[in-house]
């Protein structure tokens, strides 16, 4: 039969076709059609035939023709067919589907419709045809039935759209039917009913499925709801990952069921996602603007949801190769610091921290990104590289203004943009583990800023090499042509980055000998250089080279500053091989050294500053350097034993022209030689074995003879000369103007130097014997003398440079062994020779001092002075053991009773305890992770407890009481001996130590209490203990709960100590702070107290935000959101309210002209401007749903109409009341003394002027307050302004009593009285209104 159809079909008249095709009975059309699909032969044209024989025209041939139609779209959907005859069918149906008639049409529809919702689609070929059918019925004119109605084609199509996405859909057929709905035209309203369907299948497909079902959305997105579709992608994977990493945090899930995908394969299906969605991005550039669009909206409602670990990778891969680049970095980089400092505002109160305790840390979602990136995720890593190095380049350390660049990279970073940076450097250092690729670009980008970018601060680019040096070093190896490129410039950097940069690389010089060998050629070539900077990179350089290339014989040192890696075996053992070539290349370095001893002081100052870590590291190198320094100080040392004095000071200046220069730091030299020879002596004597070779002991001893017997008989000369010997006394010229005083000044701090070398020097080796404990007195009374002189002709000269103490030349090790000896020695033995230093006031306080100025130092810069400086291990105990030395002295021996004798100076339990403010200080800076052991050290009942058991927050406490006992004996003492400068100290403890605790324990509600308790019980007087006893009580109670309380309970005080601003209020005496009186009330405590209501402002401004914000989410979670709006609500009303009753007392308060009162109206400013905003929040509100506006919001209104806008007009009047009193008392004294007062009446106009500026402003707040009240009213059909009175904002200068009293004498008989009355009721508004006038025009 398909034959004779095939014959009849090639003839030109259709009628014997068609009465072919009637004869066949219903089901043989399809069969015949199945059986010729199968044998595969001439399918097209036996349905060319049949169509051919089915005219549409005809009632009949349309059945026919809807009876192939509903046979084919089985059959292809069967599987049966190959793939090629499979396209050929569903072509030929396509161009055949147009001419069907529109009833036809939507039967087909329908068809296709059960099909889907059936589940029987198995390739999705047939789907092509029903787009068709769906297009040309979407252009049928004709009405359909639909139901019981008629529907015209377009509608009907939207009704089958509408159907078919609410139905349920097989998921093996979802990416089929995705990428049908692209060739059907569609309405916005349709094509959102489709890509909502689409996103909701996501959950119920397999993860290998989605992405290309993204695929097919993106290109989808082309014909709109780019928002949606991006909205949907980011959110499903964003729940992925949560689910991902909460599975994680429970190993063991009860519920296996719920176990999801392997996280590999979850992060390669996000990398290929990301991958689609990056390269529709690059054919469709809207849709790029979009995600930022819709990220930058989605992250001022909840930064959680729009920057999580997914969409910050896809940013960063849209951003590689991309005009959208900049945008997104500045994005960005917004958002990290916006989040920075709001991480940073919420720890600061307790109140942010109970309305949001999930806190969002963007640095933990981009390193998440980094770290999901290993998982083949190259299109990131870019990204990744740049937006590190931009962090970087943007929030790096500022070089102030013709100072030296601030470097707090030793410190904790707290201030957002040092955040920023230090996330930038992580970035970079977790990129550079991770991959492999792009080590050798990244280690590239760094050395060429560490190069370019001399001038500016490059400490944390070098901090970052360094990492990258110790967290890899062999992959320098590869890219050693760079370093060596990076050494030529060496000569040209400054010597902080030269410093740093060679301890950065040092791992490579030993791994490998080129590059080693490249940069001594630089070095021998900087040596030479005219460059004084250059001459010292050299040094540096050399230092360094001869710290880390031991000889073989040298000790191993435990001590050693920069540890070295395991990955480093390697460069050890290379140098054990050649320990005999390393011999002759460090005495090569040493040769070369020598030629710098007679270069600069500054070049000499770091020789002799390096040659001890040189010693310490290398032991097989001490004859050399020992020589070398014995060398140098016999070109100074006067060997006669009657000499006095023992050293040739002249040679140690160098004058050109009428300039005197230091030439031979000899204080340094011999401070370099007193520690190298401690050193010699306890190190190398005790490991010499019998083996060692008696002519290298000899010489050894023979050097070691000579210094001792040089440091002898100087000491013993020191101490025997007087100030004239060295040209010094009290009539010598100090003054830095003339070069007889520049060369009196080197003369006496090198003399002063000496002395302190040689204390230490005597101390050391006079193991307690008495005889040198009054040697180290005659030398300590040589330099004090001196130190004496300076002081009082500094005191006179009042030069800052003359007032800068000199740095003190003992060593940190050497101060705290000291001050243990002095304070803590309770030996019998030692008893008599201590008792010698003891008996000296003037040298306990110089060692107490001195210890002072070395922590001082460390806070400041990092290190000390002297042996082991940079050693972070060793200067922490160093600390312990000199903060428990400080501790006892201070505690056990009360400033009271010390002050009783004598009162020259600072007495010695005032500089303990600035020693100990100044090392809690240093503690939390440099050593925080280190607070644990520091308290264990101090507490010396508990000293052998285990290091886990620790307790921070009591080990705290413990000193904190000893401390407030302190301030109580202080508080409690007789006027006379009270000590302000000591009581602002103790507060400053208190407040440094309390950071220590926890806020959450019972100590820390202690330590509060006691605080509020010391500031209601006692009236102190003194401005500064007052302010730094308030702003400890504001710190602390910030952390327990909101201040709103206690502020009220302060401005209420302040009420009653200043006056009501109506004088015939008597104020009622009520106390809760005796600290608020008379002298302190204002300006101090109003100050802080205002100062305290705009950090309230500012948290409840950042509230309002979040709330407009979430006020403005529209997502699924809306209950959840209504429910944390309520909670925000109540928070922020009820810290207004109290706040309003904190500016309802001060507003009244008869503050003094000045400070308090211009604070006072900007504070009132504020607090308009913020209901304002409050307002319009609940306007917005209005808008978006018909919710009633709560009964708090009532009340708060209410609250300012009665208690706050009243009085601010009251006390406006009473402002400029104060000024116009002012300025007729000035007019007074003018008219008495015309002579030279023209300029105090100008400075005083000058003065009410900028104080009544702030006037126009309040009012203008206030009128805005009340305009959005009206508009609130008509909104919500609440009668708000019924609380508000009238505003009188324009009339607020007339003074109704006044006005009042003229009206009634005008009504007087007499005339005379009534001029004369109202002439001085005029005189006050005529006074100033020209003035104001006069201003409003500018």
């Amino acid at each position: 039969m398909a034959q004779r159809i095939l014959s009849l079909a090639a003839e030109e008249g259709p009628e014997r076709l068609q009465e072919a095709l009637q004869s066949l009975a219903e089901g043989e059309l399809g069969d015949m059609v199945t059986r010729q699909a199968l044998k595969g032969r001439e399918t097209a044209a036996l349905l060319r035939g049949i169509f051919k024989g089915s005219p549409c025209s005809q009632r009949s041939g349309v059945l026919r023709r809807l009876q192939v139609y509903k046979h084919c779209i089985p059959l292809v959907e069967s599987g049966d067919l190959h793939l090629g005859k499979v396209s050929e069918i569903i072509g030929l149906l396509m161009l055949e589907a147009r001419q069907l008639p529109g009833h036809a049409l939507a039967e087909l529809a329908n068809l296709f419709v059960d099909v889907i919702k059936g589940g029987s689609l198995t390739n999705g070929k047939s789907l092509e045809l029903f787009s068709t059918v769906l297009t040309a019925l979407a252009n049928s004119k004709e009405n359909l039935a639909y139901g019981k109605g008629e529907l015209n084609g377009e509608e009907f199509k939207k009704q089958l759209i509408n159907t078919l996405c609410s139905s349920k859909w097989d998921p093996r057929c979802v990416i089929h039917l995705a990428n049908m709905f692209r060739d059907i035209p569609l309405s916005g309203e349709e094509l959102q009913f489709v890509v909502e369907k689409i996103l909701r299948m996501f959950s119920r497909l397999d993860l290998q499925e989605i992405p290309p079902l993204v695929y097919q959305l993106l290109l989808l997105s082309a014909k709109g709801s780019k928002k949606t579709v991006l909205e949907g992608i980011i959110s499903f994977f964003n729940q992925l990952d949560k689910r991902q990493k909460e599975e994680q945090s429970v190993p063991q899930s009860v519920d296996l069921e719920v176990a999801t995908m392997p996280l590999d394969q979850l992060r390669h299906v996000e990398g290929t996602v990301i991958l689609h969605i990056v390269s529709v991005i690059n054919l469709d550039q809207d849709l790029g603007e979009e995600l930022i669009r819709h990220l930058k909206t989605e992250q001022q409602k909840d930064p959680g949801r729009a920057l999580c670990p997914f969409s910050v990778a896809l940013l960063l891969s849209v951003a590689v190769k991309h005009r959208l680049q900049e945008q997104i970095f500045d994005f960005l980089k917004t958002s990290i610091t916006r989040s920075c400092k709001d991480l940073q505002f919420l720890q600061a109160s307790k109140f942010l921290q109970d309305l949001f305790p999930q806190q969002y840390d963007i640095t933990a979602v981009i390193l998440e990104v980094v770290k999901n990136s290993a998982f083949g995720w190259d299109h990131v890593t870019q990204g990744l590289v740049d937006l590190g190095f931009s962090l970087m380049e943007s929030y790096e350390p500022k070089k102030p203004f013709g100072g030296k660049a601030a470097d707090n990279s030793y410190g904790l970073s707290k201030m957002p943009a040092q955040q920023a940076c230090r996330l930038g450097a992580s970035i970079l250092l977790e990129t550079f583990k991770v991959h492999e690729p792009i080590r050798s670009d990244i280690l590239e980008q760094v050395l060429n800023r560490v190069l370019t970018k001399a001038a500016s601060p490059v400490s944390h680019f070098i901090d970052l090499l360094s990492n990258i040096v110790v967290s890899a070093p062999l992959v320098l190896q590869t890219s050693s042509s760079k370093v060596t490129e990076t050494f030529d410039n060496l000569s040209f950097l400054p010597i902080d980055t030269v410093q740093g940069l060679l301890r950065a690389v040092q791992p490579l010089l030993k791994v490998s000998m080129s590059v080693r060998d490249s940069l001594i050629l630089v070095l021998q070539k900087a040596i030479f250089s005219r460059q004084l900077d250059a001459r010292k990179a050299a040094v540096a350089g050399f230092l360094l080279l001869l710290r880390n290339f031991k000889v073989l014989g040298s000790l191993s040192s435990s001590q050693c500053s920069q540890a070295i890696g395991a990955t480093q075996v390697q460069a050890d053992v290379h140098a054990c091989y050649n320990s005999a070539a390393n011999e002759a290349f460090c005495l090569e370095i040493l040769g070369s050294l020598r030629r710098c001893l007679s270069q600069q002081a500054d070049v000499r100052l770091m020789l002799y500053e390096g040659f001890y870590d040189v010693l310490r590291r290398n032991s097989q190198l001490a004859s050399s350097i020992m020589e070398t320094l014995l060398s140098q100080i016999q070109q100074y040392y006067l060997p006669q034993p009657d000499l006095l004095p023992p050293l040739k000071l002249e040679g140690c200046i160098m004058a050109q022209g009428d300039q005197i220069f230091l030439q031979e730091p000899l204080a340094h030299l011999l401070c370099c030689i007193q520690h190298c020879l401690s050193w010699y002596k306890s190190t190398v004597h005790l490991c010499q074995g019998a083996e060692d070779d008696d002519k290298e002991e000899e010489e050894g001893v023979g050097f070691e003879q000579d210094f001792e017997e040089m440091l002898e008989s100087v000491t013993r000369r020191m101490i025997k000369s007087e100030l004239e010997d060295f040209e010094l006394d009290k009539s010598a010229d100090f003054s830095l103007s003339s070069g007889v005083g520049v060369k009196n000044n080197i003369y006496a701090i090198q003399v002063m130097g000496i002395c302190e070398v040689l204390i230490e020097y005597n101390f050391k080796i006079g193991n307690f014997s008495k005889n040198k404990f009054e040697d180290v007195l005659g030398l300590f009374t040589c330099y004090n003398k001196l130190s004496e002189i300076l002081k009082e002709k500094a005191g006179k000269n009042k030069s800052a440079l003359n007032n800068k103490t000199a740095r003190s030349f003992l060593s940190m090790g050497f101060v705290s062994t000291l001050l243990t000896a002095l304070f803590r020695d309770n030996a019998q033995s030692h008893e008599e020779s201590l008792a010698v230093l003891r008996s000296s006031t003037e040298f306990l306080r110089y060692a107490v001092s001195v210890a002072l100025q070395k922590v001082q130092q460390l806070e400041e810069t990092g290190q000390t002075d002297g042996p082991d400086g940079q050693n972070p291990e060793k200067m922490f105990q160093n600390l312990c053991k000199i903060t428990q030395v400080l501790l006892w002295r201070y505690t056990s021996i009360p400033t009271v009773v010390e002050e009783s004798g004598k009162k020259k100076g600072k007495s010695i339990s005032l500089l303990c305890l600035e020693g100990l403010l100044r090392i809690f200080n240093t503690v939390q800076q440099l050593y925080s992770a280190r607070i644990p052991q520091f308290l264990q050290a101090l507490d010396i009942t508990d000293g052998d407890a285990e290091e886990t058991d620790i307790n921070v927050t009591e080990k705290a406490a413990f000193q904190i009481r000893q401390f407030q006992r302190s301030l109580v004996n202080q508080l409690s003492s007789a006027e006379d001996d009270f000590n302000a400068k000591e009581m602002q100290s103790l507060i400053t403890v208190l407040s440094t130590l309390s950071k220590l605790l926890d806020p959450a324990s019972q100590q820390f509600l202690q330590f509060l209490t006691w605080t509020v308790r010391v500031c209601k019980e006692n009236a102190l007087e003194d401005i500064s203990c007052c302010k730094g006893l308030l702003s400890l009580l504001f710190s602390v109670h910030v952390l327990y709960k909101s201040p709103v309380g206690l502020l009220r309970e302060l401005a209420q005080d302040i009420h009653a100590c200043l006056g009501d601003i109506d004088q015939d209020i008597e104020m009622q005496g009520r106390c809760h702070f005796a600290v608020v009186n008379a002298k302190t009330a204002a300006p101090t405590v109003c100050l802080l107290v205002l100062g305290q209501v705009d950090k309230v402002l500012e948290e409840v401004d950042w509230l309002i935000k979040r709330l407009t914000s979430l006020g403005s989410d529209t997502s699924e979670d809306s209950s959840q959101a209504s429910n944390q709006t309520q909670v925000l609500e109540k928070g922020i009303i009820l810290q207004l309210g109290t706040l309003l009753t904190v500016c309802h007392e001060l507003v009244q308060t008869a503050l003094p002209a000045g400070s308090c009162v211009d604070t006072l109206l900007r504070s009132l400013s504020k607090t308009y401007t913020i209901l304002t905003s409050l307002i319009k929040h609940y306007i917005q509100a209005c808008r978006s749903s018909s919710n009633m506006i709560p009964g708090r919001l009532e009340k708060l209104v209410k609250l300012s109409g009665s208690h706050l806008t009243p009085q601010c007009y009251s006390f406006i009047t009473y402002v400029q009341n104060i000024h116009s009193e002012s300025l007729s008392f000035v007019e007074e004294k003018k008219k008495k003394k015309k002579e030279g007062e023209a300029a105090a009446v100008s400075t005083v106009m000058a003065k009410v002027l900028r104080e009544t500026k702030p006037i126009p402003n309040l009012i203008f707040a206030i009128e805005q307050y009340e305009k959005f009240l009206i508009h609130l009213s008509k909104k919500s059909k609440v009668n708000l302004m019924q609380y508000m009175k009238l505003s009188t904002s324009r009339d607020f200068r007339i003074n109704a009593s006044v006005l009042d009293s003229a009206l009634q004498e005008h009504n007087s008989e007499d005339a005379e009285a009534h001029n004369d009355q109202s002439s001085t009721a005029e005189q006050t508004d005529e006074n100033q209104e020209p003035k104001k006038k006069r201003q409003r025009k500018k």
